[in-house]
């Protein structure tokens, strides 16, 4: 790379692969000299037209001084960055920094000119928008704070991407030319326009996986027991609505079909495009596969292959090779070891799994990083008995097996505006980006419901994750403040999926109960209230119940104001008059479409037939014509779905109602309280609150503190002067200590600080123990400050063993802690609890994810038990809880504006009556990690 002694360090952290506008990938890198002969080929490509709006002036070529200094750079004062596919040159960006004159200058001048150049070929996919953020962040990181651009007035691409971007700009006109400056601080809609353009190429990105126009299978044999073949026979069989291909290299020449499907030695030898390309061969010959799709022209790879990071450290380092090679041609990679992906839309019919048989079309989506819970939950989905019965179907399926590309996150940007997805259902082995996932999670879930498992354990082998420190409860808790609902089975998944994907949401927690079982209801009733639901009187219609009996009730109960949710009970009827199960199926499905405001549940005791019918009676599958089933039962890939149409999240009237059906009270109410705490959740998310902006944080010169900072090394913890300095930019005084190291040193500090004082230990092990006695307060004078030094050593030993502080007294009030920390599954947490015992001993603590808003700040400090000790408890005076909720905006504020605080702790934080004192405080800082969510658009690496 750079070897000249005017040259800087190679900046490999600026690497960075992107998706682009249309889906496809592109490698971002800074450009050196070792890349002259990309350059000018890249140069010969773009048109005279592009080249004009460049330089201004006809400019065929470039000079040898030209291509000199597009590649000479020393990555502070002249950088450039170029967009690569497969190795060459789409798309360029330089800047070089100028001073006030307009010449080129170096720091501190802070302003630098920035400049563009993409292939024709390749304009229109968004490469401009991304080298953008790139540069930007580049420049900032170097200390340029603004950019200006000059553009031909004729150039309205370029000047759109420019003002589209979303920052503060000026815009001039002069001598013919558009002169555009911006600062290049991040604002709130370049933010917006930032994750609106990630969203919207991710989800394209993965759109092209599961919406192909054409897939050859690699690795298809004429065997028909190898994995490849089966895919192949499960693609065909589904009626896969584009081209399918087979490819095997060990074909003989003769070979032209497999089982009517056009057969190939190579993909290179297909006549046509291939979107998607299903690699199904040993993982030494998966290079060779993707080396020929990415020559095609393939848009996207399922590699469903084994050997990789699942095997061990070779295996890794296989799998990232692999993601490289892939991302080299553009192309996006699910796998590898999938189990394959599904789409049951009328226009496609995809089925590229080794799912034998193609699910019943209906508005769920699915996502598992596991094969095996990926067959369990299409089978639980798919059967209509044993166990969660009721019919409804999948919209599209994802198994990610190792994760190595695609994740969850890429696939809830797709089912984000899916119209075709009402739900969502994941199994998640692991969250490799937390920040982004509780972002996007937060955005999906106020749109459609998000139904989340997550698995114990370690993470998978090839997922760089580290476990979480933070107790199983808290992270629920936590990712239900995102939206997400968090359940702990695939049953419990499953059984919240169905209530979702054909019910309206409740409107409260009011639950009415009726059924032709007393003992039944009762527990329903019991359910109801371990749940925290607010279950009516139990309706008991005895078992001599009709058909129209039951069907009169649920009209009454789906009519009364008092109610919000009605489950139905149902045990076997004895006598000549019950209602047989089609019958009473027929009588709640019209009832319940009748009044089609509130959810209905059906909890019954051995009805599979109840449960048929009401499958039957209000299914999302398509149903077969009655003449037929009489002779035979159609398989489902030969069953037509029903024409795709607009998402409809909460199921209005018109919409054929499933109504789920239960095996057990307990399952059927906790479906319907996590349908309750979502809605609920939904209904507070259209006022979130806001992150308050305050005029006396200075965030950049905490930004330049932490940075001074972190020069001394790695990571490492503050000291007392430093931690005091980078809190007091974010507006959070801590009160001074003065270390004591004898008893003379004592009386100096309380005579600067004044009278009375508290003298303390801070050795580990009496840090915050004033119960050990290693805190003395209210020292008034000279003598008693002695005297409580002279007890503290004769107790506790040495001074140099207890650390000595002497510390000013703070007025009255409650103990707290406050803390954030930065936890591997949940991301930026903001923790609250009363100091001492209520949150050592009970973990009496509430947790929030960072940005906190006004509103959180508030909840979160009326969310912990102990909370009425800070409202007056017993006759006690209120402290000031504004005081405090201010305190916690402005760490949460600090933590989300700088990713290299990793922990902060302020220990105690006494609240007054009026106004607090931060006693005690400690900042941990860190490198920041490679993916934030903060910066520009990047894929991640694993």
């Amino acid at each position: 790379m750079q070897t000249s002694p005017d040259r800087h360090e190679y900046p490999a952290h600026w690497e960075a692969d992107v998706v682009l506008r249309d889906g496809g990938t592109a490698r971002i890198r800074p450009i050196t000299v070792d890349d002259a002969e990309r350059l000018v080929s890249f140069y010969e490509q773009v048109s005279d037209e592009s080249k004009y709006y460049r330089f201004f002036a006809p400019y065929p070529r470039l000079s040898a001084k030209d291509v000199h200094r597009f590649t000479h750079h020393d990555f502070v004062d002249r950088v450039g960055l170029a967009a690569t596919v497969g190795g060459e040159f789409i798309a360029t960006v330089r800047y070089d920094r100028i001073g006030a004159d307009g010449m080129p200058a170096s720091a501190p001048a802070d302003e630098a000119e920035v400049a563009f150049l993409v292939q024709d070929a390749h304009q229109g996919r968004g490469v401009a928008s991304a080298l953008l953020e790139h540069i930007a962040a580049v420049a900032r990181e170097r200390g340029i704070r603004r950019f200006a651009a000059e553009v031909l007035p004729a150039n309205n691409k370029m000047i759109k991407v420019f003002t589209d971007a979303g920052y503060t700009q000026k815009r001039s006109f002069e001598d013919g030319v558009v002169r555009l400056e911006f600062d290049l601080e991040p604002t709130d809609r370049s933010l917006a326009v930032q994750r609106a353009r990630e969203q919207r190429a991710e989800a394209r990105s993965v759109r092209r996986l599961l919406v192909p126009g054409s897939v050859a299978v690699v690795g298809a044999g004429r065997s028909p027991s190898g994995v490849g073949r089966s895919i192949l026979d499960n693609i065909r069989d589904a009626g896969f609505t584009g081209a399918l291909y087979a490819v095997n290299k060990a074909l003989p020449q003769d070979v032209k079909e497999l089982d009517g499907v056009p057969a190939h030695r190579s993909v290179r030898d297909i006549d046509g495009p291939v979107d998607l390309a299903v690699v199904a061969v040993p993982a030494e010959h998966v290079p060779e596969a993707v080396t020929e799709c990415g020559e095609h022209g393939v848009q996207g790879l399922v590699v469903v292959s084994a050997g990789y990071a699942e095997s061990g450290p070779e295996g890794r380092e296989r799998q990232r090779e692999l993601v490289r090679h892939a991302r080299t041609y553009g192309m996006r990679i699910i796998g590898p070891n999938a189990f394959g992906i599904i789409n049951t839309s009328s226009e496609v019919r995809l089925n590229a799994s080794l799912a034998p048989e193609m699910p019943r079309p209906g508005r769920i989506g699915l996502f598992a990083q596991s094969g095996a819970i990926g067959i369990a939950l299409l089978s639980r989905l798919q059967r209509r008995g044993g166990g969660v019965t009721g019919v409804t179907g999948v919209s599209t399926f994802v198994s990610s097996g190792n994760r190595a590309d695609v994740s969850g996150n890429d696939v809830i940007q797709y089912w984000y505006d899916d119209p075709d997805t009402d739900v969502v259902l994941m199994y998640l082995e692991s969250i490799g980006n937390p920040r982004k996932f509780t972002r996007l999670a937060r955005r999906t879930a106020a749109a459609k419901p998000l139904v989340v498992v997550q698995g114990a354990g370690s993470a998978p082998q090839g997922h760089a994750v580290r476990a979480t420190r933070l107790p199983h409860a808290t992270v629920s808790a936590l990712l239900r403040q995102a939206g997400l609902i968090r359940v702990d089975t695939i049953t419990e998944l499953v059984d919240a999926g169905l209530l979702l994907a054909r019910q309206p949401l409740p409107a409260g927690p009011r639950v009415a109960i009726l059924g032709n079982s007393e003992s039944l209801g009762l527990l329903t009733y019991d359910a109801c209230l371990s749940e925290g639901l607010r279950p009516l009187r139990p309706l008991d219609l005895t078992t001599g119940a009709s058909a129209e009996d039951f069907h009169q009730a649920l009209l009454r109960a789906l009519g009364d104001d008092a109610c919000d949710a009605v489950v139905v009970t149902a045990i076997p009827a004895i006598g000549e008059g019950s209602p047989g199960d089609a019958e009473l199926a027929e009588a709640l499905r019209s009832a319940a479409e009748s009044v089609p405001g509130k959810p209905v549940l059906v909890v019954h005791v051995e009805l599979g037939g109840l449960a048929e019918a009401l499958s039957a009676a209000t299914s999302t599958a398509p149903q077969p014509d009655t003449a037929a089933t009489a002779t035979r039962r159609l398989r489902p890939s030969q069953q037509l779905p029903p024409p795709a149409r607009a998402p409809e999240p909460a199921a209005p009237a018109t919409c054929s109602r499933l109504i789920p059906a239960y095996p057990a009270a307990e399952r059927a109410v906790r479906a319907l309280g996590e349908a309750v705490r979502y809605a609920q959740w939904r209904r507070d998310s259209a006022d979130p609150g806001k992150v308050p902006e305050y005029e006396d944080i200075d965030e950049k010169g905490a930004a330049r503190l932490i940075d001074r900072m972190l020069a001394r090394g790695q990571g490492l913890t503050l000291g007392t002067e430093d931690t005091c300095e980078l809190l007091g930019r974010y507006g959070i005084p801590v009160r001074r200590a003065v270390p004591a190291f004898t008893p003379d040193d004592a009386v100096r500090a309380a005579e600067t600080l004044g009278y009375p004082v508290a003298l303390k230990a801070t050795a580990p092990h009496l840090r915050h123990r004033a119960d050990l006695g290693g805190v003395r307060l209210d020292l008034a004078d000279e003598d008693q400050l002695r005297r409580a030094y002279a007890e503290l050593t004769e107790l506790f030993g040495k001074p140099e063993e207890l650390r000595p502080v002497v510390q000013g007294m703070a007025p009255r009030g409650v103990d707290t802690v406050v803390r954030a920390v930065i936890d591997p599954a949940a991301g930026a947490v903001l923790s609250f609890g009363l100091a001492g015992a209520a949150s050592q001993l009970l973990g009496d603590m509430a947790h929030r994810l960072v940005p906190v808003t006004d509103r959180e700040a508030a909840s979160l400090v009326r969310s912990i038990r102990t909370a009425p000790l800070l409202f007056g408890w017993r006759g006690s005076t209120p402290v000031d809880t504004p005081a405090l909720e201010e305190l916690l905006l402005r760490v949460s504020r600090l933590v989300d504006d700088h990713p290299e605080v990793v922990a902060v702790t302020l220990e105690p934080v006494v609240v007054a009556p009026r106004g607090l004192t931060v006693l005690g405080a400690s900042v941990r800082l860190a490198p920041p990690p490679a993916r934030d969510d903060l910066g520009p658009r990047t894929l991640p690496v694993y």
